[in-house]
């Protein structure tokens, strides 16, 4: 087969294995038999409490009461987080006590950096602030010591690892050209 005949022939069969692609756009449109509809259930995640004292911290900055920044925060949040929240700001709205609108739920931090605002009158936003630099400092200081431990356990393997590719390519072709020398 000379060459052209070939050229040709391959061609045509990437013309022939890409034509349902290329045809498939132009002519009238069939209808296509209904699969059924998949529902997917959206499970939410707990949120970073970081990131919930820094929501918190925003909707209390823009001038929201503290009952109901938490209630727009936990519809936003969604999740159990967010029904805590909301439910607890729903309840201080009606007038209940500190600890009787929290009973019960997930959100310790936020809480305990809310309390002395709540029970002084003082202004939220910087005890939500310091809340949450306290809680980035000890996930630095966490990350930090793991990366110590990682190091000191990554010494072994590497040191297995390299240790054979230094003696194959650094000191056998040395002690082989010295032998050479040597011997010849």
């Amino acid at each position: 087969m000379t060459p052209a005949a070939l050229a040709v022939a391959v061609a045509l069969s990437a013309a022939l294995a890409s034509s349902p692609w290329w045809w498939g756009g132009a002519g009238p449109r069939r209808s296509r038999p209904t699969r059924p509809v998949r529902v997917r259930v959206v499970v939410h995640e707990p949120m970073d409490t970081v990131l919930l004292l820094d929501l918190l911290d925003v909707a209390i900055a823009t001038g929201a009461p503290l009952p109901r920044a938490l209630a727009a925060v936990g519809s936003a949040v969604g999740g159990a987080q967010g029904e805590a929240l909301a439910r607890g700001g729903s309840a201080l709205l009606l007038g209940a006590t500190w600890q009787s609108a929290w009973a019960g739920t997930g959100v310790a931090d936020v809480v305990g950096a809310l309390e002395p605002a709540w029970d002084t009158g003082s202004a939220p936003g910087p005890a939500l602030r310091g809340r949450a630099d306290q809680l980035r400092r000890d996930r630095r200081t966490r990350t930090r010591a793991a990366a110590g431990a990682l190091a000191v356990r990554l010494v072994l393997p590497l040191g297995l690892c390299f240790l054979p590719a230094f003696i194959l390519l650094g000191l056998v072709p040395m002690l082989l050209s010295l032998a050479g020398d040597l011997l010849g």
